[in-house]
């Protein structure tokens, strides 16, 4: 995906450490009995911080 002009996306690991975070949400996913195409995107979106910026240029 190529963002438009005038969009800035961020994407950086948040600062929490990754195997932690993991784990924690592998346990999550057998606790509540989740298939791996629901809980695989929603640990990324956890794991990752994703910054949609919006700028406009002055005239």
């Amino acid at each position: 995906m190529v963002p438009r002009a005038g969009v800035s996306v961020d994407i950086c690991p948040r600062d929490l450490p990754i195997a932690l975070i993991g784990t924690a949400g592998g346990a999550l996913a057998l606790w509540a009995d989740a298939p791996a195409e629901i809980a695989v995107p929603v640990a990324l979106l956890i794991v990752l911080d994703i910054r949609v910026r919006r700028w406009r240029r002055r005239t």
